[in-house]
């Protein structure tokens, strides 16, 4: 076999090699650590703002009966958590739960509950119950879970302590 030399570009490249004079580093460098250290920062960002919405979701407990009169279309059907006052003879149980309404001192809201509520569910207590308006526009609220806000024996224990949003005192 026969190898051509290559000429006189094989001896310059390797006059270059041999050179051990420093030489500077590109300039890319710089560049490539300044957009490093931007995705990050932008990373970060996102990370924070996305844990801040969590947050800030998770810390709506409940919306009040008079929350919801005032602004029931925005909450359509969507599942809420809707506080108020159990009104005193409307609890009528069921086979599958109990109904009865919730008040607030502008109105009240029918809730028709699935699941058996509290042994401390009675008339006249502040109770949440979680579920969703069975419509967009009715004031009928399907019910899955009640809460029930405080023992008897702690509002025994501390009375005039318990007050509903209507006022009345427990």
């Amino acid at each position: 076999m026969f190898f051509q030399s290559g000429g006189e570009d094989d001896v310059s490249d390797a006059d270059a090699i041999n050179e051990l004079s420093p030489v500077a580093p590109p300039a890319t460098k710089k560049r490539n650590r300044t957009r490093s250290i931007g995705v990050i920062v932008v990373l970060l960002l996102a990370i924070v703002a996305l844990l801040s919405q969590g947050i800030l979701h998770s810390l709506n407990y409940f919306e009040t009966v008079d929350q919801v009169l005032a602004k029931r279309a925005s909450f359509g059907t969507e599942t809420m958590r809707l506080e108020g006052v159990v009104k005193s003879g409307s609890i009528v149980r069921t086979s599958t739960g109990a109904s009865f309404y919730v008040t607030g001192s502008k109105g009240e809201v029918f809730v028709k509950s699935n699941g058996t509520p509290p042994q401390l569910f009675q008339d006249n207590i502040p109770v949440v119950v979680v579920g969703h308006f069975t419509t967009k526009t009715s004031m009928n609220f399907a019910g899955s879970q009640i809460m029930v806000k405080h023992t008897a024996s702690y509002i025994e224990k501390n009375p005039n302590r318990v007050k509903a949003p209507n006022g009345s005192v427990r």
